[in-house]
């Protein structure tokens, strides 16, 4: 299955295509994009269209002037969020991989987008506090190494505003958080998804897609 064709959570392919067909995710600068990534060699593990288009209309729901992305990748969520800040906005994006954060520099460019959007090298639980200063954030989205997700909520709590926005994606663990032996993985995403529900700071859902889209937003 290409990632276009992602159910985003409806099993009937007739409701999937009126859904593109109706709503119109930008498979064209999905496509792009992924022929960068293939051609980088890196991991062909980016959101799909939809996925795109949600991260896009969630950030302008909230009106986000300030973002942070946890995940870069080839750069299509990165570009998703940043093409809706508002006016003077700015994304802070974190990548582990340099050569990956290359390919994603070359994306915001051809974007138009390289002025609004910082992308940062290296472990992003060592990085976040480098932005800190830029905060109270609007929005966090949260798509890296799983085992960390709960660090990076732990992170959201405090550097989001209320009334901010926390997204984390895969939060279905590709099928794993019912599982009865999760790998690591796996119980990062358990963890992350109790505490974004019960911890008290957020009041949260779970956006069906097919991966699984966790969404809180900040109470105090």
């Amino acid at each position: 299955m290409s990632f276009i064709e992602k159910s985003y959570g409806q099993t009937d392919p007739s409701l999937v295509r009126y859904a593109r067909e109706v709503f119109r995710p930008d498979e064209s600068l999905f496509e792009e994009i992924d022929a960068r990534t293939r051609a980088a060699e890196m991991p062909p593990i980016h959101v799909s269209p939809f996925d795109g288009l949600h991260l896009e209309v969630l950030t302008r729901a909230v009106g986000a002037r300030r973002a942070v992305e946890i995940g870069t990748l080839a750069g299509f969520s990165g570009v998703s969020i940043a093409r809706a800040l508002a006016p003077e906005g700015r994304l802070y994006t974190f990548e582990y991989d340099p050569g990956h954060a290359a390919v994603a520099r070359q994306t915001f460019l051809e974007a138009g987008l390289a002025d609004r959007v910082e992308v940062l090298v290296g472990p992003a639980l060592e990085k976040l506090s480098e932005i800190e200063s830029a905060g109270p954030f609007d929005l966090v989205f949260i798509d890296a190494d799983k085992a960390n997700y709960p660090a990076y909520l732990e992170w959201a709590e405090v550097n989001l505003r209320v009334g901010g926005v926390v997204l984390g994606d895969n939060a279905f663990a590709w099928g794993n958080v019912v599982s009865e032996s999760p790998d690591e993985d796996a119980q990062g995403i358990l963890a992350f998804n109790q505490r974004l529900a019960t911890g008290g700071r957020f009041r949260s859902t779970m956006l069906p897609t097919g991966e699984g889209l966790a969404m809180g937003v900040k109470l105090r």
